[in-house]
């Protein structure tokens, strides 16, 4: 399985489209075992300055910039693999909340999307709308479920 996607860049030269880079995502990093997070592309302004590239450095929870965008790839292990254990009546130890209107298209495996109350399987093809909700993401499988995820700063 491929674990670095490869990233195309667009411009303008002389007043015709481009393509500006074609390369492996060189930013990639696995803050823990089998975790892989390659974050992308982010914006800072709205509207976008589509003139301007902002380098960002990967982080295990998302930061995204205000009135910005995060755009990151995820490799999400199966639970065991992160040594993940989960109490009866307790929260997923992974649960957290951002304050960002997330699109997220899970593009193979399969995962849990976890919530403070009730959780659904998700698989290939599905999509997920997260408006700034307490979450947590669990792979009961033996494969690793990846995503893309594209976050939009928000407010509550």
């Amino acid at each position: 399985m491929k674990t670095i996607p490869r990233r195309i860049v667009t411009g303008i030269k002389n007043g015709k489209s481009i393509i500006e880079k074609d390369e492996i995502v060189s930013n990639v990093s696995e803050h823990f075992p089998g975790l892989i997070i390659s974050d992308i592309w982010s914006t800072d302004s709205m509207p976008v300055q589509l003139s301007e590239e902002k380098i960002i450095e990967n982080t295990a929870f998302p930061h995204t910039p205000k009135n910005g965008t995060y755009f990151r790839y995820v490799q999400i292990p199966p639970d065991k693999d992160l040594g993940i254990a989960v109490a009866v009546g307790q929260p997923h130890p992974l649960m957290h909340q951002t304050a960002t209107l997330d699109y997220i298209v899970i593009l193979s495996g399969e995962i849990y999307l976890i919530m403070d109350e009730g959780e659904t399987l998700l698989q290939a093809g599905d999509i997920v709308i997260q408006r700034g909700t307490n979450h947590a993401w669990s792979n009961r499988s033996n494969e690793p479920c990846i995503q893309l995820a594209v976050l939009v700063d928000a407010s509550f």
